[in-house]
């Protein structure tokens, strides 16, 4: 006769529960803020930005599954996973943010997808080629910079915190 699934921690997992609960809120909160920043302040991202913005998005449900996991009674490898999972993903995360930052500052080329924005015509019967032939803003230019860094600067940092959290989470209690 098998037992259901109990939802009290597991006394393996408890440890990651908190790691888990705020790298998840903190990628939320990253590109929550990105998000706000596009559609609030009307920043248009490049296309660069909108790739950084794939880790969070991929890591978002792996980090709610984390969560769920420390809460099952399911072996402590299962959430320990996930966070290395998502640990990874945010290290991915910043190296795109370094790539972005780098080509905003011209330390080297861009991609050529990243040409930069056009004007829309003006003429109504050019409206739908206009907008098959348009691409969003040049990432070589940074939209803001606050503080001295741009948004991909600040991508950067925050996920280097975020991967640092996760991995915290993943270790914890391996060793004792």
């Amino acid at each position: 006769m098998s037992t259901p699934l109990s939802l009290a921690p597991s006394a393996g997992s408890t440890r990651m529960l908190a790691p888990a609960v705020l790298v998840t809120l903190g990628m939320a909160a990253t590109v929550g803020g990105a998000l706000a920043f596009e559609h609030l302040g009307g920043y248009i991202p490049c296309a660069l930005c909108l790739m950084q913005r794939q880790p969070y998005y991929y890591g978002l449900p792996i980090g709610l599954a984390a969560i769920a996991a420390t809460g099952l009674k399911l072996p402590p490898a299962v959430p320990r996973l996930l966070l290395a999972i998502v640990a990874i993903l945010m290290l991915v995360g910043a190296g795109m943010g370094v790539y972005h930052a780098g080509v905003e500052w011209h330390f080297w080329p861009g991609p050529e997808s990243c040409g930069g924005a056009q004007g829309v015509s003006a003429n109504v019967g050019d409206l739908l080629s206009d907008l098959n032939s348009k691409h969003g803003p040049s990432c070589t230019d940074a939209a803001l910079r606050i503080l001295g860094l741009s948004f991909a600067g600040w991508n950067v940092i925050a996920s280097l915190i975020l991967a640092a959290i996760a991995l915290k989470g993943a270790l914890a209690g391996l060793r004792r």
